[in-house]
This record gives structure tokens, sequence and C-alpha cells, in this order.
């Protein structure tokens, strides 16, 4: 709400350290743009050594130098490189921060009628920890040794004897755990406290629970990761041994350190979160689905307290699964079928919430615009992702894919085309509302088809590798190997597919800017949508809104018998 009058701002408080929840969301969600394109990036250097194993990158070979790429040449150790930064960051730094602190700040505290969020200050400091966290992560390229090469994962003991740039790694993660932890706890309170009279738990957008459970599931997961994040650093840095074994021989000689460590408590700290981490990535793109279905279909949310529910229990479950990531590590029987049990137990809230949002097209007046395009595809994007989890959770089928492109392929399909393609709605969706301008229609549908053909020709194919035994660690491949022999032109497929999408970006990245200056202007309501952030004006000023919101009703009533029009806004009385 407008106070009136407040503190004219210089350029530095008002867009570099803004504390306006406005402009914080739209700094987390171009950093997360930023970050998403410069991992794609690696990801195509990847794709280019698969195509063509131990060939010259072309045009740019020559700027990686010797010690990665002698003659252009990509050696393995470059490629374990790209492999580790390429998951980081499009997790961490891209989908992460576009998703939570992008898409949370922006719209939550308007579609709860708030004028900020509870602690402005704690928001921009969150923004800047990943800002720093993500400089650490990229400054590691720059480092002797190059950046991490253990993985996404960072699986201990090689990580604790790996060059510098798995410090850097270590200290970025802890400044990126330390932003999800300060937003989270923001999130919690904003959601708490600052909603508009009226608006009941139950009279909340679906997209408000969706980051309600969310910032749960960051306060109480990345902990732990972040004090084995700090175990880690004294391992690498202190001579401690928390993951270090008793006997260790690297290059035929005997490691000198006191030992008595265990590699396997880092994996027990790592998926700990990383589980939970999954439904971070995304709880936020099934609450964008939601919104954008339920307005393109004009009728409510099919079955809204069913996914509500759902939602929680989602939540309460992702706590007690991860150790499904670890079947080989020999943990028993007893335990791999209490893990087996809960990961199929998990997949029920999620088929719940799946079917919901298909039935809710079911007599819809679907309106088929670039959001609704990319939200429909999420569908069954994110439905084979799900499906083909079903047998990694299970340990039998699991020590045969565990590590094989199956599982790159079935994690792609719920992160990539699933949780991308959510985010792209939303940025198409809730644009008109950041900056008072419409994107392109004819842009969007040109980014969106490529993107749908060409995100499937690079992650099927992984599949059928995968069902074949190719490993994911192999920097050529496969091509060495006879038994992938079968399955090695798949790549090149790949490579083309993954080459294709990047060309497929660019009516996006055109779109995105030219639409600033050049787009269709519109008014404070343009998509005839009945939640509470269409009440304020696009932009919206200081303080949100021009008078106080008051809810009395529901979040989806669309359609309703009798009513004027075919919306009835959640501040309309009557």
């Amino acid at each position: 709400m407008s106070d009136g009058h407040h503190e004219e701002l210089g350029f530095w408080r008002k867009y570099v350290f803004s504390t306006d929840h406005k402009v914080i969301g739209i700094q987390y969600s171009v950093t997360g743009l930023a970050f998403l394109f410069f991992g794609f990036c690696l990801m195509m250097l990847m794709r280019w050594q698969l195509a063509y194993p131990n060939q010259p990158i072309p045009l740019i070979g020559g700027l990686f130098g010797d010690a990665r790429a002698p003659g252009g040449i990509m050696l393995p150790d470059f490629y374990n490189e790209l492999g580790a930064m390429h998951g980081t960051i499009m997790v961490f730094l891209g989908v992460v921060p576009l998703a939570v602190g992008g898409f949370g700040n922006l719209i939550l505290p308007l579609q709860i009628g708030a004028a900020d969020m509870a602690f402005p200050k704690l928001n921009m400091l969150s923004y800047w920890s990943l800002f720093l966290g993500g400089v650490t992560m990229f400054g590691s390229f720059f480092l002797e040794g190059g950046a991490a090469q253990s993985g996404w994962t960072s699986y201990a003991p090689l990580s604790n004897i790996a060059p510098s740039g798995q410090t850097a790694w270590l200290i970025g993660m802890i400044f990126l755990i330390t932003s999800s932890l300060l937003g989270s706890v923001n999130f919690i309170v904003t959601t708490i406290q600052l909603r508009a009279q009226g608006l009941s738990f139950f009279r909340l957008p679906f997209f408000c629970w969706a980051q309600f459970v969310t910032a749960f599931l960051l306060l109480l997961a990345f902990p732990p990761l972040e004090a084995a994040g700090v175990l880690q650093l004294m391992d690498r840095l202190a001579d401690t041994s928390f993951f270090m074994p008793d006997g260790l021989v690297i290059s035929g000689e005997a490691l000198d350190i006191s030992g008595g460590g265990s590699p396997l408590l880092w994996q027990h700290l790592f998926w700990f979160l990383a589980h939970p981490e999954v439904y971070v990535l995304i709880l936020p793109a099934m609450g964008i689905v939601a919104e954008v279905i339920a307005n393109n279909t004009r009728k409510p949310l099919w079955g809204y307290r069913a996914m509500v529910y759902s939602v929680i229990f989602l939540g309460f479950m992702s706590f007690i699964v991860w150790a499904h990531h670890m079947f080989i590590t020999g943990m028993g029987t007893a335990m791999a079928t209490f893990f087996q049990t809960t990961t199929m137990i998990i997949s029920i809230p999620s088929v719940i919430i799946l079917t919901a949002l298909l039935l809710s097209l079911w007599g819809g007046s679907i309106r088929f615009n670039t959001p609704m395009l990319f939200a429909l595809a999420f569908l069954p994007m994110f439905g084979i992702g799900g499906l083909t989890g079903l047998p990694l959770g299970l340990a039998a089928p699991d020590i045969a894919l565990h590590d094989t492109y199956y599982v790159i392929g079935h994690f792609h399909y719920v992160v990539a085309p699933g949780t991308i393609f959510a985010l792209f709605a939303g940025v198409y969706y809730w644009y008109p509302k950041a900056t008072g301008r419409k994107m392109s229609e004819t842009l969007g549908k040109l980014h969106f088809w490529p993107s749908l053909i060409f995100m499937n020709g690079i992650f099927f194919p992984m599949l059928i590798q995968g069902l074949n035994g190719v490993s994911r660690r192999l920097a050529d491949g496969g091509a060495t190997y006879d038994f992938a022999g079968a399955v090695g032109p798949l790549n090149r497929m790949q490579s083309w597919s993954a080459w294709g999408l990047a060309l497929a970006q660019i009516p996006f990245i055109i779109n995105f800017f030219m639409s600033l200056r050049a787009g269709e202007k519109v008014g404070d309501n343009p998509w005839d949508a009945t939640t509470l952030e269409w009440a304020a004006p696009s932009p919206p000023p200081h303080g949100n809104f021009t008078t106080e919101p008051v809810v009395y009703r529901g979040p989806y009533e669309y359609s309703v018998p009798g009513a004027e029009n075919d919306f009835t806004p959640q501040t309309q009385e009557g």
C-alpha cells in the first residue's frame, strides 16, 4: 500500500542495493537467466566432445589453452570440469534463483496483497549472497587447475584431493546456501504475517502454496549441506578427515592423513539436501503452471484443495526418500526396502497434482497463447520425467541403471523441458505485470515449437543410451566401448539438437529485450485474471497497491454462473 510519500532514492539504492521486492525479483530473474545461458554454453561444449570425440573444437578451441584443450582437443579433465560446473550452475545459479528468488520475490507479495516482503534488508542480503556465490563459482574457471571437477555432487574423497577449483566451489556453495536460507525465512514470515484482509490460507493462489512449501524445504534441507560444505573445506584446508577414509592410495602412494572419515557421510548429507532440492525446482514450476492453466482455460482449478494437501505432503515426504540415490552403497535390504517404499509413496502427490492440472483442461475455453503453450508442454514432459524415475526408486533396476545416461535423461526431463518450460510460461505470463508491456506472441511461438522439438531430441535418446548401459562419466560418450557402439550415433543427434535448442532461444532473447521498449502497452489486467497481483498497477509502484486490497473470494472464480464477466477478481465484493 502506498504510504503517500517516501524518500526519493538515488540510482544505487533504487536499482542496485534495492530493498524493494520487485527490483530484487528482477535482479534474481536476470541473474538466473544469465547463469542458465552460461551453464547451457558449457553443455554445448560437452556435446561437441560427445558427438566428435577427440576432434578440435571449432572456432573457440584455442581459447582454452594447452592445459585443458591442447590443439583445441578437449581433455577428459576439462570435460569433467564442464560437467561439474554445468550441473551446479544450472541448478543452484539458474533454476533456483529464477523459480524461487525471481518469481517468488516478484509475484508472492503481490498475490497476497502485501506492500513488500517482511524483511526487505534481509531480502537484499539474500540476493547479494547469491551474487557473491555466483562470482566465486565463475571465477573458479580462472584458477590454476581449473574449476571443480568432482561432479555437481562433489563426492568425497575425490573432491577432497581435487585442485583448488573445488575450494572455490565449496565457498561459492556456502554463499548460495546462505542466500537460500535468508530468502526462505523471508517467504515464510511474509506469507504468514502479511496477507491481505480476508485472504485466508485456502484463498491463497496455488503458486503461493508452492512457494510457501518450497521455503520450508530450503529452510530445513540446506543447513546439513552447509555444515557438510564447511567440513569438506576443513578437510581440504585444515587437514581434518571428516570424509577421508583410512588407507587411501593415490597414484601408488598412501596419503599421509589421519583417516577415519566416512565418504558415505558426505553422500548422506548431500542427498538429504539434494532430494528436497529436486522439489525446490519442481514446486514453483507447478505453481506457475497452475496459474497459467486456470487463467487460460477460463475455469477454476480442478481439485484445488487436493492439490494443496498434495503439495504439503510432497514437502514432508521429500525428506525421507534421499537414500534412493545410494542403493549401490551397500545399505542393506531393510533400509533399501524402506527407501523404495517412501519413493513409491512420494510419486502419489505428484500424480494427484498432474492429474488435477490435466482435468482442469476438460471443458475449458482454452486460449492457446505463448504462456499456455509452455504450461501445456510442461504436463507431458514432467510426466515422462516422473515415470522414468520410478525404476530408479527400486533397488534392483537402479543398480543396473545407476550412473548411466538413463539417470541424466530422467532428471533432465523433470528439470529442462519440465521446470524450465514452466519458467518460460511464467516469464511470458507475468512480463506485463513487471513492465506494463506484453511480449510478442509471434516470437513467443517461434521460441516454443523448436524448443519443444529440440528438447526431446536431446533427452529422449539418453534414456535409450542408458538402457544400453552407457555411463554418464565417459568423456568420449562410450566411443571406446563395444557395448556402446549401437547407440553411439545418437550422440550426434543429441548434440545437433542441443545446438538447435540454442538457436531456438534467439527469438526469446530478442523478444525479451525488444518488448521492454516496443512491446504492446497493456492495462493492469491484460489476461483478465482473478488473483490479487492483477489488482495492482502495471508496473506496480512503491508499496504495490494504490488502495489496500481486501479479499472476498477464492483465487480461481472463472466463468461463475450468473456473473457479469467470465472472471471475478478476488477483490470484487458480492
